[in-house]
């Protein structure tokens, strides 16, 4: 059994790691509000840009002259995942349900007898795939340094994504994230952003207004689908950022009650030590005057 200094010891640890789980906790409270506001008001513009690009796409995805980001190479060999998740842990398993999902897609187009390439955004993510795909991890991108997430962050890493498109070493690009749903759930996801995924688009109910555009269709997706790629790469840097405070905060939550409970059990250790020890002691003491 320990002594009762070690276990002074242990409860004095505890208590100031629980000190530490019970900030973080609140700390990933106060952010949560912020980032969650911010990726629900993304929502709607990221839908509403979908939406535009489907009823673009249901006209001129089919023609000749359609762009290569919508209509694809014509090839599905070479596959690049871009893997966004956070550039700290103590999230729980965020961060590996992220990873997991990328993986099990990677093994199965290597499988197919694809070639697979990464971009990772968030130095987790790296971690967990260099293990396997070390030779296959094109670059890593950190946005620790940034305290709040831009528009031009995303558009950055979607000019990259863009001109590895352009110079022919990608045909098929799938963007993996954690979308927010509540502080207890966030669903890995993934998404395909090249070919421009046109699968949401419907044909218009009778009777409904028709569309004449100016330019012509094609014109406008050309400038169109280069900016919705940054905007689904943002709208999910935005859910990242979300779902890491919201996984952050359960983390440090249960971490924070189960500090608790060891605290507890090694109090109650040291009191019945303690309390033996006193016993021990006196009947020393009883034996030794009896002995008199």
């Amino acid at each position: 059994m320990p002594s009762l200094k070690t276990l002074r010891n242990r409860i004095a640890s505890v208590k100031a790691t629980q000190k530490i789980t019970k900030a973080m906790q609140m700390v990933a409270a106060s952010k949560l509000r912020r980032a969650q506001a911010a990726a629900e008001a993304a929502r709607p513009y990221s839908a509403r840009m979908a939406a535009v690009l489907g009823n673009l796409a249901a006209t001129a995805g089919s023609s000749a002259g359609a762009p290569r980001l919508l209509a694809g190479t014509g090839a599905d060999q070479k596959h690049l995942l871009l893997v966004c998740t956070a550039d700290r842990g103590l999230c729980g398993a965020f961060n590996s349900s992220i990873a997991r999902l990328a993986r099990d897609h990677a093994n199965r187009l290597m499988a197919e007898g694809k070639e697979v390439k990464f971009l990772c955004v968030g130095k987790k993510g790296y971690d967990a795939l260099r293990r396997l795909f070390a030779k296959q991890i094109i670059d890593v991108i950190e946005l620790r340094a940034i305290k709040q997430i831009s528009f031009a962050d995303a558009d950055a890493i979607g000019k990259r994504v863009l001109a590895l498109f352009e110079a022919g070493e990608v045909d098929v690009c799938t963007l993996f994230y954690g979308e927010f749903k509540s502080v207890i759930s966030q669903v890995p996801t993934a998404r395909r952003l090249i070919p421009a995924d046109a699968g949401s688009a419907v044909a218009p109910a009778a009777g409904a207004a028709s569309y004449e555009y100016e330019p012509d269709e094609e014109a406008i997706l050309a400038d169109l689908l280069p900016r919705n790629l940054s905007v689904q790469i943002f709208r999910a840097l935005l859910e990242n950022v979300a779902s890491e405070q919201g996984a952050k905060m359960s983390a440090m939550d249960s971490a924070t009650r189960n500090a608790g409970d060891m605290i507890n059990r090694y109090t109650l250790l040291y009191n019945r030590s303690r309390q033996a020890q006193i016993t021990k002691e006196l009947i020393e003491i009883i034996s030794g005057a009896e002995a008199l």
